[in-house]
């Protein structure tokens, strides 16, 4: 979207005054040499987080609008004690942060923003367009005897999707979760990811997502959805020292296990596309495989959580779309058998609280990762088209069959139409189009594969059945 003349015109000044300058400052923590990395999280109701990563011991000054504050401390530099992990205590080490986390919250309305001389971006009052992505971190898991190509960008190619990305001038980055995969250390005779970082501290966050995805971070605000790799038996210590866009504190920084029935779930919010749009984020990062009783403490959790969504799901002359991490009416592809359907866990619990429906009236769209492909599906029945675009960089998946079986439903009383999909490494956009959107599919180098338009919660493709990218 071309910027307004005066938001050029003050973007040219700060600049210009910036660069005269920039080699004078006094204050120490501001220096770029310090502040290793910028970038902004929108948090409930789109309230935009400025974050930096620094090396300094004090957090620096962020300038907006010509208005110059000391950042606040999030979290600061240390080593957690070793907790149980997803992998086996031989396999697991401490998690070391030697970098302090400062933020600032922004007013919404703030034109420009800098620390030191990094502008950082900030949010539209009406974003026209979203990009969309989901598992982009490399694969090291010793359990699958899983070891990515880290070190190839054809085999890893989240440097290069950001890239592409990143130049197409999104107004917003929407990622669906599962931002870090380096759980356990590289073999020494696997050259394509020799001398990878592991664990689950910063030098794995840095090379898994913020390094790699940089041009990304630059471009746009980032809305931030959890994934299960990001539960506290994982990368969860990192997801809320950088990531969450909640308040920080011992109890929800997945240190200490004693904490983690806690801080494995967050409550939705909405995040507006302007005035007429909104994306619910919900954190679906502990769901597990199978149905939950009735009982079940996580049941009771998520029943919460649908009805706190049903309540932001009913505002007025909104579309909204509901964003998680695991597919609730999508497919997962399984190897010489038919795909299985949604989520389980989630499924049980959505069915209770929306009997049939699965969604509250007010859901237009669902939009997911965790299958490592993407997929574009519309219904028959009345049930909101569902987006998977978890093709971001992670191995992929095996390929859904093709031609689809037509009565293969996601769930119960669910009636499939048509599914587009693809098992390539690519990217979404969402592009505004008069009072809905547009849906992009892409592949990693921004060759275009398919186009679909949505009409209330109906979506129809250009292309339909399996993409070859």
């Amino acid at each position: 979207m071309t910027p307004s003349p005066l938001r050029a015109a003050l973007a040219l000044a700060a600049t210009a005054a910036l660069l005269a300058g920039c080699g004078t400052t006094t204050d120490e923590a501001s220096r770029d040499e310090h502040v290793k990395y910028a970038w902004v999280v929108l948090g409930d109701g789109g309230k935009p987080i400025a974050r930096v990563a620094t090396d300094y011991a004090t957090c620096p000054n962020i300038n907006v609008d010509d208005g110059e504050t000391r950042m606040l401390l999030r979290a600061a530099a240390g080593s957690a004690a070793l907790r149980t992990t997803a992998s086996a205590a031989a396999d697991s080490k401490p998690s070391s942060f030697p970098l302090n986390t400062c933020e600032a919250t922004l007013p919404t309305n703030a034109r420009l923003a800098r620390v030191g001389t990094k502008f950082l971006p900030l949010p539209k009052a009406e974003p026209q367009r979203v990009l969309v992505l989901a598992d982009t971190g490399c694969r090291l898991k010793k359990a699958d005897n899983a070891f990515q190509s880290c070190n190839d960008t054809e085999m890893w190619p989240l440097a290069q999707i950001a890239a592409t990305a990143a130049a197409m001038k999104p107004d917003l980055v929407l990622h669906i979760g599962d931002y870090h995969y380096r759980e356990n250390a590289c073999p020494a005779d696997i050259a394509g990811c020799k001398d990878s970082p592991w664990g689950y501290g910063w030098d794995t966050w840095e090379a898994d997502l913020f390094k790699p995805a940089a041009p990304l971070l630059a471009a746009a605000p980032w809305i931030v959805v959890r994934g299960n790799h990001e539960e506290c038996a994982r990368a969860g210590q990192g997801w809320f020292r950088l990531l969450d866009t909640g308040p920080y504190s011992a109890a929800r920084s997945c240190d200490s296990p004693a904490n983690d029935d806690a801080a494995n779930y967050s409550a939705p919010y909405a995040v507006p596309l302007g005035s007429d749009t909104q994306v619910i984020v919900f954190d679906s990062a502990k769901a597990g495989k199978a149905a939950l009783p009735l009982t079940d403490p996580q049941f009771l959790a998520y029943q919460k959580d649908f009805r706190t969504v049903a309540t932001l799901a009913a505002k007025a002359r909104t579309t909204s779309l509901f964003v998680n991490h695991h597919p609730i009416l999508g497919y997962a592809p399984i190897a010489g058998s038919a795909p299985a359907g949604g989520n389980a866990a989630l499924l049980s619990v959505a069915a209770q609280v929306n009997p049939s429906a699965y969604y509250p009236p007010g859901i237009s769209l669902a939009l997911h990762g965790h299958v490592h492909d993407f997929q574009a599906i519309n219904f028959s029945s009345n049930h909101p088209a569902t987006f998977v675009s978890g093709n971001g960089g992670d191995n992929l998946d095996v390929a859904l069959p093709d031609p689809f079986p037509a009565n293969l439903p996601p769930a119960p009383g669910v009636t499939l139409d048509k599914i587009t999909h693809s098992v390539t490494f690519g990217f979404m956009v969402m592009d505004r189009s008069g009072t809905g959107w547009t849906f992009k599919a892409y592949t990693k180098a921004g060759k275009l594969m398919a186009t679909c338009t949505q009409s209330l919660n109906r979506i129809a493709c250009d292309k339909v059945g399996f993409l070859a990218g």
